[in-house]
């Protein structure tokens, strides 16, 4: 399976260099600066950051009803946008939130393993995990 993993998570200094990389590569030529709309989530909870990321757990999948997310030979869950109706359910129930959509946008973005914030990263805080895929 490959995914997005971290290294260690208190060498974040919550730069959220790796956010504007993620949403930079989603949404290009879109005001991406007003919206969160980047697959990985740094956050801030008593005084401690927190970083967010797909975990490649397949509930988005489980829960599209137009089987618009399906898992490739990697073991990521990518979406299919030409099957997505934009219904959000998958947002809905996404246990970190990491699963976006911008207003001018049919549907949503998801992590994708790609590694754009991997490389955006100062501090080199995260890591593409890529384990051998079951079944």
């Amino acid at each position: 399976m490959k995914k997005l993993a971290i290294k260690d998570q208190n060498a974040c200094m919550a730069c959220l260099t790796c956010e504007l990389a993620c949403a930079q590569a989603f949404y290009k030529n879109e005001n991406w600066q007003t919206q969160n709309l980047s697959c990985i989530n740094i956050t801030h909870k008593q005084d401690k950051i927190k970083i967010l990321v797909c975990a490649q757990c397949g509930k988005c999948a489980k829960t599209c009803e137009a089987q618009a997310i399906t898992k490739n030979p990697k073991g990521v869950y990518m979406l299919n946008k030409k099957t997505c109706v934009g219904c959000g359910k998958c947002m809905e129930v996404c246990p970190f939130k990491v699963m976006v959509k911008a207003d001018t946008r049919p549907s949503p973005s998801k992590c994708i393993a790609c590694g754009i914030c991997v490389k955006a990263c100062p501090m080199d805080v995260l890591y593409i995990k890529e384990d051998a895929v079951a079944g």
